[in-house]
């Protein structure tokens, strides 16, 4: 089976589009969207599964057993074509079940006696940064210590981790699963109660640049803020859901964005019978008998 697949088609491959829930369509019709491409990835065989589960002493969950079993992991990217550059843009990941390994296992240094995930912690608990950081609202935060077993789902590109976290440590139950955003910065952000949720959300986002930052309490970057006012505009605004839909319409015209530069000028066609100096034509009478008029007051003087 090959691995890179051409630009999809819903027609050529059915079940790519199912799995991707139609989001080729959507992008392969936007304005300068150019080469959706997914990597085609055959299914996960069960005896893989079960030693994962043994091997880890955790029980995947059924939504995310289900995917493998559909497909060994997940990656589709997508770019955007400006004047003449190519520029990667959109990527949605999920690794496979042999990178779906636990975050803590090795120091974060590969030097002698380097700190662990669970020693930055305690630094970080340790000082003032928490209160800034944690929303209250949020449920208990993972720990890197025995207290929470966390695998990696998503490196988002270097910017952060997306994990699924079984909360009370092991053995592991799949009922006891959540998934979280780690950004770089070691700080945790609740993201959903299931796979199936989080899959979703990858989708929906189109895989834009640090989407996972729309649900940090400090919000995307302004460079990845505009890719998103440009393809999803209401997906960073996700506390405004409740309002008018009105207020969420791009009034960015993507399509003037990608036309050429070089424009034709078109010379405005005058009115018919319209002499050439005809509007500064009215403006003549006034000036000369303002001129007239000022010229005889120094005469009576």
């Amino acid at each position: 089976m090959e691995e890179t697949s051409p630009p999809l088609l819903g027609s050529s491959k059915p079940h790519l589009e199912k799995l991707t829930l139609g989001v080729t369509r959507i992008l392969e019709s936007s304005p300068g969207v150019t080469e959706v491409t997914i990597i085609e990835k055959p299914p996960a065989e069960r005896h893989m599964i079960s030693s994962w589960e043994q091997k880890n002493n955790c029980v995947l969950p059924e939504d995310l057993k289900n995917f493998y079993l559909m497909t060994n992991g997940f990656h589709m990217t997508w770019n955007v074509k400006l004047d003449e550059h190519t520029i990667p843009l959109g990527s949605m990941a999920i690794n496979n079940i042999s990178k779906l390994t636990q975050l803590n296992q090795s120091s974060m240094y590969s030097l002698p006696n380097a700190p662990t995930l669970a020693d930055l912690e305690d630094d970080i608990q340790e000082g003032n940064w928490g209160s800034f950081c944690f929303d209250e609202n949020q449920p208990e935060k993972p720990h890197f210590d025995s207290r929470s077993v966390i695998f990696e789902l998503d490196p988002c590109n270097g910017n952060g981790k997306v994990c699924l976290v079984y909360k009370r440590g092991k053995p592991g139950l799949a009922q006891d699963t959540e998934v979280w955003f780690l950004d770089r910065a070691l700080y945790w952000h609740f993201l959903t109660d299931t796979f199936t949720a989080y899959y979703r959300l990858l989708i929906t986002h189109l895989g834009l640049p640090q989407w996972q930052y729309a649900f940090t309490s400090y919000g995307i970057s302004p460079q990845a803020k505009q890719w998103f006012n440009m393809y999803k505009p209401i997906t960073y605004n996700t506390n405004l859901l409740t309002e008018e839909t009105d207020s969420f319409v791009n009034k960015l015209d993507p399509s003037k964005v990608f036309k050429s530069k070089n424009k034709t000028i078109i010379p405005k066609k005058k009115g018919p019978g319209q002499p050439a100096g005809g509007q500064k034509g009215p403006s003549g009478p006034a000036s000369t008998s303002k001129s007239s008029s000022g010229s005889g007051n120094p005469v009576r003087k």
